[in-house]
């Protein structure tokens, strides 16, 4: 399947419904093995015992994945243990709550949603799983189904070896690996009939390095959301293609890091406006907008590709015969979402004959409700304090300035609404120069994200800050559930404190 054609991802529990389609993708999986599928009362059976460790993923409402897990107490099986002994004899009656450890019985992606990362989406849920379970860490035996074509030469350990030096080529071992799953052992007679393997597999780990052990006090689960922020350098571009190469290099660079978000500046691609810059300014820009629609189209594919929800900064937009200033959120799971820049700027105005949008909403994400305002709006307080009355947590906020003064209106406004709103603002703009486009010659930006001023934040309320004037990504975590606690006992309480009965705000 091409990422064009992905309408909507959903990660959910398996059903005892899903169970024909799971019979199938596991059969068309596992070609190679005989007797691949679970009975259905085995899938029950799973389902009873522990329905948080049973995951399957779709995509456009088709079963395209799944992972099966179960909690066992280590300590009663050796290294050495059989598929047979580890799953009590394929029944599950190993699985306890009271274990320490999340095995993995199953995971498999169907070969035609191959490529398209969702099997690391698996492996992050379960990962997740583990810490909110409080686990030591992730353990399973690993298949090495190409091993055949190399066993009458080399040893089970030398064919892992040649494989992580990347001399052999095993895309199920680099996958696993390139998942932070490290080898431990070789299992001899792991899983019978599995001549691919010649029956041998590789124990592999991942320890979760938040565990505490149960006679110590556990801590409280956070809700820690991971923002990337890109400080764009505005430089020439042949064509969108190259454009899109540098957007690609910086989502793959915060996804990297395992962030949430990827926030991209206000008219990020600007340089695609030398090319007319033969034209006046007001029909450069109406040129430019001709782009963003399959700009939005790659972002999206990124987003799905990825696995990271990206704020797509802002472009020019024309609908019907007027020019916009809008941005999109995409969303990994495959959905776009529009946002409207409400105040343009009086530059945007006389120059480029910009209208102002209307659309003043929030958005709810896999990572709380965030709201998006579009550099100008963010020094209009009353705008992101309608956004924080409908629940948002994260305020993003794209913008391109060309001087030290505009940035700091942006810069001040913004951490002002973090405090009032009592909510996260991540600011991007873009730096560097563009001789060759007029209007848009010279950028200045400091990426910045900030936070209330309270005990549980920094003092001076910036939680992370870029280097101005400099290309590069900022990466910061910010705990929502922080938020929640300051709502409700902060030193102060701007939400909870406004005096309601003496005045309000409304939108119309």
């Amino acid at each position: 399947m091409n990422i064009e054609e992905i309408e909507n991802i959903e990660l959910k529990y398996l059903d005892i419904d899903d169970y024909q389609d799971l019979k199938e993708a596991m059969i068309e999986a596992y070609k190679a093995l005989d007797d691949s599928y679970w009975e259905k009362y085995q899938i029950q059976s799973l389902i009873d015992k522990f329905k948080e460790g049973q995951i399957v993923i779709k995509v456009n409402g088709q079963l395209a994945g799944c992972a099966l897990s179960i909690i066992v107490d280590y300590d009663k099986f050796s290294d050495n243990h059989t598929y047979e002994e580890i799953t009590a004899n394929y029944t599950f009656n190993s699985h306890t709550d009271k274990g320490d450890m999340l095995y993995g019985i199953d995971v498999f992606i169907k070969p035609e949603f191959r490529g398209l990362r969702l099997g690391r989406r698996l492996y992050d849920y379960r990962k997740e799983l583990c810490e909110n379970l409080n686990l030591k860490g992730i353990v399973f035996g690993g298949r090495i189904p190409n091993y055949h074509k190399y066993a009458h030469r080399i040893k089970p350990k030398t064919y892992i070896e040649k494989v992580k030096r990347k001399e052999i080529n095993d895309p199920v071992l680099n996958f696993q690996i390139s998942n932070d799953f490290h080898p431990t052992k070789i299992l001899t007679g792991y899983l019978e009939g599995d001549t691919a393997s010649n029956e041998f597999a590789v124990l592999l780990r991942w320890d979760n390095i938040y565990y505490q052990k149960p006679n110590k006090i556990a801590a409280h689960t956070k809700e820690v959301v991971r923002l990337g922020l890109v400080q764009w350098q505005m430089r020439p571009y042949k064509d969108l293609e190259d454009l899109l190469q540098q957007v690609e290099f910086f989502v793959d660079a915060v996804s990297g890091y395992r962030s949430d978000f990827a926030l991209f500046p206000e008219f990020f691609n600007a340089p695609l406006m030398a090319e007319n810059n033969h034209l006046p300014v007001s029909e450069a820009i109406r040129e430019l907008a001709k782009h963003t629609h399959d700009i939005v189209q790659k972002f999206s594919e990124l987003s799905i590709s990825y696995n990271i929800n990206i704020i797509a900064g802002s472009m020019p937009e024309m609908k019907g015969n007027k020019l916009y200033n809008v941005g999109y959120l995409c969303r990994r799971d495959g959905s776009i979402e529009r946002y409207e820049k409400i105040h343009v700027t009086p530059d945007e105005e006389k120059i480029w004959g910009m209208q102002g949008g209307s659309e003043i909403k929030t958005f709810d994400t896999d990572c709380g409700k965030v709201g998006i305002l579009i550099c100008y709006d963010s020094e209009f307080p009353e705008l992101s304090r309608l956004l924080a009355d409908d629940g948002m947590d994260i305020l993003f906020v794209p913008f391109l300035t060309d001087t030290q003064n505009g940035y700091s209106r942006v810069r001040h406004c913004a951490q002002a609404r973090a405090i009032e709103n009592e909510c996260y603002v991540a600011i991007a703009g873009s730096v560097g120069n563009l001789p060759k486009v007029e209007n848009m010659d010279i950028q200045y930006a400091q990426s910045m994200v900030f936070t209330p001023c309270d005990f549980a934040f920094p003092t001076n309320g910036i939680k992370a800050e870029a280097t101005p004037n400099t290309e590069m990504i900022l990466i910061a975590d910010v705990d929502l559930s922080l938020l929640k606690e300051l709502n409700q006992h902060g030193s102060v309480r701007n939400l909870k404190d406004r005096r309601t009965d003496v005045y309000e705000l409304i939108k119309k």
